[in-house]
């Protein structure tokens, strides 16, 4: 599998793990894995901040489709086949529509924020 084919199943796989989440036949500890892996997909902040030459995206590289890799193990094939081929069929239409999905990961950012400032200045 060359390199484009790998990053298009990635961008195929994180919207799979997601729905994957609302399965019953999903295992317990898949779903945990996958709620940590959407949340750091998602997340705007690294464990090594881009800004860093070279390191940077040595987590966007390396770390993340590890942690796909990882889940993925944990869900049964079937499952994930029919969740990865839902994935493809959502992202064929063009971006998914469903921004709304995004709020719970603004929320928990922006209550960090608060956090941080709360602390720092009160």
């Amino acid at each position: 599998m060359k390199l484009k084919e790998k990053a298009r199943q990635l961008k195929m796989d994180i919207p799979a793990l997601f729905l994957s989440l609302r399965s019953s036949e999903t295992p317990v500890v898949a779903k945990i894995l996958a709620g940590i892996t959407v949340a750091y997909a998602l997340s705007p902040i690294d464990f090594i901040p881009d800004f860093i030459p070279v390191l940077g995206y040595l987590d966007d590289i390396v770390l993340l489709p590890a942690l796909i890799a990882l889940t993925i193990k944990f869900i049964p094939e079937e499952t994930f086949a029919r969740y990865r081929k839902e994935s493809e069929e959502m992202w064929s239409k063009g971006k998914p529509e469903k921004w709304y999905y995004a709020i719970p990961i603004v929320l928990i950012w922006l209550l960090i924020i608060w956090l941080i400032v709360r602390a720092v200045f009160f």
